[in-house]
């Protein structure tokens, strides 16, 4: 089960782990109240996992553009 979920987490952007680190909840809560959320709405937080995935992969981006040592 653990490997699936490292899987999952890789694929999909760690948006629900950053969230929880940041806000200090569990990671599985996070993901049920997305999961929850857009069968509730019709998938409206989709674009906001989408958004927050954008924002962390621009800041990653931002910090290897700082720091190039041994990033190729």
């Amino acid at each position: 089960m653990e490997r699936i979920q490292r899987f999952f987490e890789s694929q999909a952007f760690g948006v629900c782990t950053k969230l929880g680190e940041k806000l200090s909840f569990s990671t599985s809560s996070i993901r049920l109240f997305f999961i929850y959320a857009s069968f509730l709405t019709f998938g409206s937080p989709v674009i906001v996992y989408l958004a927050l995935a954008w924002i962390i992969n621009i800041r990653q981006h931002l910090r290897r553009r700082q720091n190039p040592v041994w990033y190729n």
